[in-house]
């Protein structure tokens, strides 16, 4: 006899999770109202994180190991391409997600005819705070999520309502008919491109306004950070993005707000590295192609860094003077999302 399908397939990327992701694995097993699966797909960790998974014995949980780093994108790819659930639902491996987030958002699917849903988030802090990222009463106005919100909530330099923080849960049938996948290419930027591109293909995709979704701010996460490379690999994205894509007007409108605030991002970055190594000409230069990048200076310039990777890197303690996040998979190889 066939088995039958889960309700819902969550993939866990992992790279040297050994101390969190028994907790992650915890937390989606114990979703109320739905089947559910755990795919961890571990990113050729060094530490003891497979050993960790394979200690739960059981049949809910499968572990895929990767013979190569793929990073973020790579090693989601592969969980989605081995799950069997009429959804997806993406979990970090330090995270957490609430027992009934997935039957409450799948509830709302089906009753608003969606594809993808997005709800709010906890940031748990390091000394215990709980905070809600998104007014409910905001997301309570919106109930829908547009491509051009989407993209304009994702402008560089912007920092209130920044949806691209969201975890959303797709159908699965919904991906694969689109042929929708995580951008493997680049480290920054994967989730950005794969919920846009969803939204470009018509996906309907609604709003829970309350919180399902926990990130947990933890103690030693690996730093981070931005660099011009990251920069150009968002970039050539967007680029490719939209030549896949015809936007509507509104949208359009906010993909040129974005890149605009990605061109100035890349001046301001090569500003700082002038200053930084006291080159007088370079920063000039930079200044004179684009002097939008010199009103930054206004104010600290690790202040106005921690502003930038705002939209492109969640709520983590900083270890150096611009914004540090734990990636979402790894260390080194795995530079985390957008």
């Amino acid at each position: 006899m066939t088995q039958r399908a889960p309700d819902v397939s969550f993939v866990i990327a992992a790279y040297n999770a050994a101390d969190t992701i028994r907790r992650s694995i915890d937390s989606a097993l114990a979703q109320t109202g739905v089947d559910v699966e755990v795919i961890v797909v571990d990113d050729c960790s060094k530490d003891e994180t497979c050993a960790v998974v394979e200690e739960l014995a059981d049949p809910r949980v499968r572990l895929l190991r990767l013979a190569e780093n793929r990073g973020p994108g790579g090693a989601r790819n592969a969980g989605l391409e081995a799950a069997r659930g009429d959804w997806i639902a993406i979990l970090d491996a330090d995270d957490t997600v609430s027992p009934q987030r997935l039957s409450r958002m799948i509830g709302l699917a089906s009753s608003t005819e969606a594809s993808i849903v997005v709800d709010n988030i906890d940031v748990l802090n390091l000394d215990g705070r709980l905070e809600r990222m998104f007014p409910e009463a905001e997301l309570e106005r919106r109930r829908t999520l547009t491509l051009a919100a989407f993209i304009g909530s994702n402008v560089l330099f912007r920092s209130t309502f920044n949806f691209g923080y969201m975890k959303p849960i797709f159908e699965r049938r919904f991906l694969n008919e689109h042929r929708l996948r995580f951008e493997e290419t680049i480290r920054i930027g994967e989730d950005y491109i794969l919920l846009a591109s969803a939204l470009a293909h018509g996906g309907r995709c609604v709003i829970d306004p309350s919180a399902g979704y926990c990130y947990h701010i933890r103690e030693g996460s690996i730093s981070r950070v931005l660099e011009l490379r990251h920069i150009d690999a968002m970039m050539t994205a967007d680029r490719e993005f939209l030549a896949r894509h015809t936007l509507d007007a509104e949208a359009l409108a906010m993909q040129r707000r974005r890149d605009k605030s990605l061109v100035e991002a890349h001046a301001f970055l090569r500003l700082v590295e002038h200053l930084k190594s006291k080159s007088l000409a370079g920063a000039t230069q930079v200044a004179l192609t684009n002097p939008r990048a010199l009103r930054h200076l206004r104010m600290p310039i690790a202040v106005r860094l921690r502003r930038l990777l705002a939209p492109i890197a969640r709520m983590k303690p900083a270890t150096s003077t611009v914004a540090a996040e734990r990636p979402t998979s790894g260390e080194s190889p795995h530079v985390s999302k957008g």
